[in-house]
Formats: C-alpha cells, sequence, structure tokens
C-alpha cells in the first residue's frame, strides 16, 4: 500500500457515537477551588477497569481506546474555531452558556492550530508488568467524538457535530460535549498508533496540567490495566470478515471525517461518511457501507454495525434523501429567496502516480483531491427524474423559502448513469471542473471527470449562517441512486463540502511529456453557470505546483497555501 492510499485511508475513519452507562459520582463533580469564571464542570473517567487492545497483523502498532472520556456538567463545553482567511492563524474561542446569556473566552494565541481537536491534551504513559515506563506519549481530544450521556436526566440528543473536520482548507468548527454526556478521548483511526508489544500493562491517564488550568478541572488520574493481544487474519471472526487486500477499495466525510478518500476500509471497519469528522473525500464513487462506529472498530462486532430492533451502534449515516415523486410541472422560476453560494477550496493530497487505479502504465499522472462546498444561506438541492427507458435524468434546482417550503424549480442540466466499475450510480454532470494550467495561468491538461454524485462528505465551515450540522447524505449510498431509480435527490447542504480524490482514469492529469517548471490545479465550481446561486466571483481555486525530474520518475513540489501547508 502506497503513503497516499495510507494517508487516505487515516482520513477516511471516522469515530462513530458510542452509548455510554451511567456512571455514578460525575454528576456531582465539583469545580476545583480558584476557578476563574463559572462554566462547565469537567472531569475526566475510565469507564473500565480494564481494556484489551488488539494489535492486528500487518498494522503499525495498536490504537489507544483505553475507554476514557471527557465529561461535561453544568453546563455544555462548546468551542467556535475559525479562521478569517487562510493568511490568518486558527483562533478557538470557548462559549459559556449561562441561562439564555452566553460569554466567549478567547483560547491562548497557538494552542489549537486546527480544526481536528485540542492537541496534546492527554497524557498516557504504560508500565509494563515490572512496573517500568515503556511509553509516554500525548494524545489529541476532539470534543466531537463518540459521545454518550452519563446520567438519565441528561438532554437526549446532542446538537453538536460528531466529528472533528481534518480537511486542510476547513475555514470554521463548531466543537461541543453537551452537559450531562462524556466524549470518548480516543479518536480510533485517527488518532497515531502506538508501537506496544502483546503483554500486559497499566496505563496512566491525566489532562494536561495547561488544559486543567485553562478549564478549571482537578488534577486527577485514571489507572487501566491494559492486556495487547496478537490478532492475525485468520482468527475467527477476525476483522469482521473484512479481507486484507485493497481490492474493493473505494475512493475517499468526514467525516464526520472526514467522504474521506474513498479507499479500501480499514481492517475491521467500514467506511463511510462522516462528519462528519468529518465528513469524509472520495476519489472512486463506489457505494459506501455504513461506517462502524468507534465502539466497533474491531474485531466480530464490526459485523453488528447499524441500528436494529432494540439496539443502536450511533452509526451516523443519514437517511437517504427522496427526490419529489413525480417530475415538477408549471412553468419554471427562480424566486427571490435565499440561494446557496457554491465555492471552490485549493487542490490538496497532491501526488504524482504511474498507472494507478487503472491508468496507462509507464505514464505519469499527477493526482489530486479536489472539494466545492456550500458557504449558504440554503442548501443546494437538485432532482433528477427518468423518463423510462432513458440512460439520462432531467435535473432541476429547487428553492425553497426560509420556513423549508418548495417556492420554485429550474432545470439544471441532465444526470448520467455511470456503469463503470467504482461508480455505478448517477451523477450530477458540470458540478465541478478541474484544469493543469501553465505558469501563465492557461489551460494545459484538463480533467475528464465533469459529472458528479453530491454528499457532504467535509465539514468545511459550521459557522456560516444556518450551516447544518447533521447533513443527510454523508456518503455515497444514501446520495446516488441505483442503476433501476427512477428519481434522484442530491444535496449539498450549507456548511459542508464535497471532496473528490482524482487518482482514478482520466481524473489526474497525465503529465509525462509536460515540462519541468510552475503549474497551477484550478478548481472551478459550477463551471457552466447552470445552478443558481448568490454569488459567482468566488468559484474558483488555484494550488500552486513544481514538476520536475525525469519521465518515468516525474516528483512534485507543492509550495504552502498562504499559511496552510497541505501538499
Amino acid at each position: 500500500m502506497t503513503r497516499h492510499h495510507h494517508d487516505r485511508l487515516r482520513r477516511s475513519a471516522i469515530a462513530g457515537a458510542a452509548t455510554l452507562s451511567v456512571v455514578a459520582g460525575v454528576a456531582g463533580a465539583a469545580p476545583i477551588a480558584g476557578a476563574a469564571e463559572p462554566g462547565p464542570r469537567l472531569s475526566l473517567l475510565a469507564a473500565s477497569k480494564t481494556v484489551t487492545l488488539d494489535r492486528w497483523e500487518g498494522e503499525p502498532g495498536v490504537y489507544l481506546d483505553l475507554g476514557t472520556y471527557i465529561t461535561a456538567e453544568g453546563g455544555p463545553l462548546e468551542f467556535r474555531v475559525t479562521r478569517a482567511s487562510y493568511e490568518e492563524p486558527v483562533v478557538a474561542r470557548q462559549i459559556v452558556r449561562e441561562g439564555g446569556t452566553s460569554r466567549t473566552t478567547t483560547l491562548p494565541e497557538g494552542l489549537v492550530k486546527d480544526f481536528s481537536g485540542l492537541p496534546d491534551f492527554l497524557r498516557v504513559s504504560f508500565e509494563d508488568a515490572s512496573g517500568k515506563e515503556v511509553l509516554n506519549t500525548t494524545e489529541k481530544f476532539c470534543p466531537n467524538n463518540a459521545s454518550g450521556r452519563i446520567r438519565p436526566d441528561a438532554p437526549s440528543v446532542s446538537p453538536y457535530p460528531e466529528s472533528c473536520p481534518t480537511n486542510p482548507f476547513t475555514l470554521g468548527s463548531v466543537w461541543g460535549v453537551e452537559n450531562g454526556w462524556a466524549t470518548n478521548t480516543n479518536q480510533g483511526w485517527n488518532s497515531e498508533p502506538v508501537d506496544l508489544p502483546a503483554g500486559e500493562y497499566t496505563a496512566k491517564v491525566a489532562v494536561a496540567e495547561n488544559y486543567r488550568e485553562l478549564f478549571g478541572m482537578a488534577d486527577e488520574q485514571r489507572t487501566v490495566k491494559v492486556t495487547v493481544r496478537e490478532r492475525n487474519w485468520d482468527d475467527e471472526g477476525g476483522r469482521g470478515g473484512l479481507a486484507k487486500s485493497s481490492d474493493s477499495a473505494h475512493s475517499g466525510h468526514s467525516a464526520h471525517s472526514g467522504h474521506g478518500a474513498h479507499a479500501a476500509a480499514p481492517p475491521g471497519q467500514s467506511l463511510g461518511a462522516s462528519g462528519h469528522t468529518g465528513h469524509q473525500s472520495r476519489g472512486a464513487d463506489a457505494p459506501t457501507p455504513p461506517a462502524a462506529p468507534h465502539a466497533l472498530v474491531a474485531g466480530p462486532r464490526a459485523a453488528q454495525a447499524g441500528d436494529g430492533p432494540g439496539r443502536t451502534d450511533g452509526s451516523r449515516i443519514a437517511p437517504a434523501l427522496k427526490a419529489e415523486a413525480k417530475r415538477p410541472t408549471g412553468r419554471a422560476s427562480v424566486p427571490d429567496v435565499p440561494m446557496p453560494d457554491l465555492r471552490a477550496l485549493p487542490a490538496y493530497d497532491i501526488a504524482v502516480t504511474d498507472g494507478e487505479d487503472g491508468d496507462v502504465p509507464g505514464k505519469d499522472y499527477l493526482a489530486f483531491s479536489a472539494n466545492v462546498w456550500n458557504a449558504g444561506p440554503a442548501p443546494l438541492v437538485v432532482d433528477g427524474f427518468r423518463s423510462p427507458g432513458e440512460d439520462l435524468m432531467d435535473a432541476y434546482q429547487y428553492f425553497h423559502d426560509a420556513q423549508g417550503k418548495q417556492v420554485g424549480y429550474a432545470p439544471a442540466g441532465t444526470m448520467e448513469w455511470d456503469a463503470r466499475i467504482g461508480h455505478e450510480h448517477w451523477h450530477f454532470t458540470d458540478f465541478a471542473s478541474y484544469r493543469l494550467l501553465g505558469a501563465d495561468q492557461k489551460e494545459v491538461v484538463r480533467s475528464g471527470k465533469e459529472a458528479f454524485c453530491l454528499a457532504n462528505t467535509d465539514a468545511i465551515d459550521y459557522t456560516v449562517e444556518n450551516a447544518n450540522w447533521h447533513p443527510n447524505n454523508t456518503d455515497l449510498s444514501t446520495a446516488c441512486g441505483v442503476e433501476n431509480s427512477i428519481s434522484v435527490r442530491e444535496v449539498l447542504d450549507v456548511g459542508s463540502g464535497d471532496t473528490y480524490t482524482q487518482y482514478r482514469p482520466g481524473q489526474s492529469f497525465e503529465i509525462t511529456d509536460l515540462p519541468n517548471g510552475t503549474y497551477y490545479i484550478e478548481v472551478i465550481a459550477n463551471p457552466e453557470n447552470r445552478l443558481h446561486e448568490t454569488d459567482l466571483t468566488n468559484n474558483v481555486a488555484l494550488r500552486e505546483v513544481v514538476l520536475s525530474g525525469e519521465p518515468g520518475a516525474r516528483t512534485v513540489t507543492v509550495p504552502p497555501h498562504h499559511l496552510v501547508d497541505a501538499p
């Protein structure tokens, strides 16, 4: 597996919601003496005294799901994390709600550098059976990670998003732990594995001192007895029956996520959306199986993913959105109501490949990921209607008033059935296009990717007006229909974007004979202006790349985009 494949796998993993039992004593936890101002009372708890971690054959290490949680009482733990532009640093602000009022506190400058969580929040050490310390590490904390109630009178639903964004060009995020809830401190495959051999250990977990002081937390340590066991592919029920290879790879949700690259599912975990982590990005468009939540990422239980009678696994796969039963009648009209605002993000995940995913062997290709998102204030809603026996659907954009009532529609081109392996669903044509430009910013190569299934794969900015923190159709299986569909509804919700990884044949740029030098990857949203939106001036984004090397051994250098260093 290439480094780029592995990176995309890790971004695709999403920690789903987990059900927690009531933990005695947590609700009564008091703030420490000297806390500057009232706010949520935060505590660290361990759900169990012992845990077993599996180290699977061929994996780089063990993921530290120790069953430790951060609880919030007396009010939610809430943050707004934003950046004004890619030329400005990330700023994190805590929102403290008290009755009908709220106050805002800005976290120390430079503490939070991206949107994936609070860095170095936990300090974790491991001792072996002899008492010798064998590991000392830190872990990031995403408040939107797997969560659940800790007491029966807590709110039944958390309003906060279900993962922290990992898209490098995220602009705004909301993090939160609901009052009376607890959030798992480990992010599964979105965290870094540690190299722990099979054996018995004692893990000691504590919140870092700077965060304890910042949030008025007690100086408390949790101890967990840990058994690390070796597992292999021949173990009975191992990995929920998933294959070792990436033969069934999807491409890219985050998401809540992060369509994060629907690549091969991580062992023991099927991929889907996220999250939203993210939501997730994607390249090939195979229908996506439901994402296994955090509690089900390994072992035979992975086969239990999904809700069923008398049980729930907290899976975040949203229900499919249904198109209108009949194609619209009457005169098309574009009313004066809120519209979507489609915006292109700069390309990232840029690499040179040599015949990956079915391209011509011996040639060089420039692959990349690209995202178009909706800044709102209204969702993009497109329905496709098929006449019996036809290979195309007629597509219509729908418009709704502030109360959500449909008040108009307009033709928006077509949807086509893509029968190629790795796609096999309905694509809306002309949603975006990609071009490779020379140093003079004139077109050199055009991508063959022009038709798309829309899905809310990445949480790009959940601080914009009308952002939906819990969007529908966050994965391809709920958005794109099947071959015999008579109608399809595809939606790009406010605050979310749709990432495609251009690693498929015809999508990446063939660069074998291009001279070395500076080029630009151009991402264009709504290229034919077929969709009605509030602003057409922000539909293009450029990302500089520098090609070098010889044919058959080409390389690419990707300079930072202002403060975002994301090749």
